[in-house]
């Protein structure tokens, strides 16, 4: 395989993509164990670097991520991953994209999805 791990201290950013719309949805890391997982079982696994630990995605919520084809970048220190997000929700605050706010020139942000998919003290409790 073509990718560089070294660069990122063994993690390469992952950029999830919507298959049928390209809307981004989430971007997180990928170790070489994550991605062998990922591409062995069809379904997204992450590096946790907050938990220093392998998870996949949809473990907990429901919301799987069915990966339908990766991209490698020109560097091989970067995956685009087209997915098939399952049960609606990307984003562990349960909007569809982690993308859900826009940054203002002063500097504020501004929510600008209209509602959750699912709320996420009712899924991963407190």
């Amino acid at each position: 395989m073509e990718l560089d791990f070294d660069k990122g201290g063994g993690l390469i950013p992952a950029v999830v993509q919507d298959a049928s719309s390209s809307e981004v949805l989430m971007v997180a890391y990928v170790n070489r164990e994550a991605l062998d997982k990922t591409l062995q079982t069809g379904r997204m696994h992450y590096f946790s670097r907050s938990r220093n630990a392998i998870w996949m995605k949809g473990e907990t919520s429901g919301n799987v991520q069915e990966v339908q084809s990766v991209l490698l970048d020109c560097d091989g220190d970067a995956l685009v991953f087209k997915i098939k997000q399952v049960g609606g929700a990307a984003c562990h605050t349960g909007y569809n994209s982690c993308f859900f706010r826009r940054l203002e020139d002063d500097g504020s942000a501004h929510v600008i999805k209209p509602r959750r998919v699912f709320d996420p003290k009712e899924v991963y409790g407190t």
